[in-house]
């Protein structure tokens, strides 16, 4: 009986066992999910600005279960989440420098359209949304050509997302 009561008034342990970590691996594990917080904001912004860009490539998903990842584990995930944000803003980098070299072209068909015969410029490549494209085109057809008469022309874009095929009746 004695021995029983000694489990009722016994303070609950858990069924396993929690590892004690000292002061400094707490401070350093804090530091790293500070880190990795501060990594994936900044990689989850970067994929919004990409988005418009046309994205960029998403890492494979490696299946886990849940767990509580030691300090070098950290480190690693720290380590990838400041890679893959390299990448991106390398990608993010490199498309910017080659809209700008579009818009540039663009301003020069504009303002010069004869040097520029049938070249196309879609709107996705100068970085603005829509389905146009401005293409310089001679004005006149066989004849325009024939006397130099070039111009540029912005297409109206998408078509219409129903199209013009046959509709459903309606009920």
């Amino acid at each position: 009986m004695e021995a029983l009561e000694h489990e009722i008034h016994a303070p609950h342990r858990p069924a396993f066992d929690i590892p004690q970590v000292d002061v400094e691996e707490r401070a350093a594990r804090r530091s790293l999910r500070g880190q990795i917080a501060r990594l994936e904001h900044e990689l989850a912004d970067a994929f919004v600005t990409a988005f418009t860009m046309g994205g960029y490539e998403l890492p494979v998903a490696r299946p886990g279960e849940p767990r509580l990842l030691d300090l070098g584990e950290l480190e690693r995930v720290r380590d990838e989440l400041a890679e893959r944000l390299c990448s991106a803003r390398r990608s993010i980098a490199e498309r910017a420098d080659v809209q700008a070299e579009n818009r540039l072209r663009l301003e020069r068909m504009l303002l010069e359209p004869g040097k520029y015969r049938f070249v196309r410029i879609a709107r996705r490549d100068v970085g603005e949304p829509g389905c146009g494209v401005w293409q310089v085109r001679p004005r006149l057809g066989l004849i325009g050509m024939m006397m130099g008469w070039w111009q540029v022309k912005l297409s109206s874009g998408c078509p219409l997302a129903g199209g013009c095929g046959l509709r459903p009746a309606a009920r």
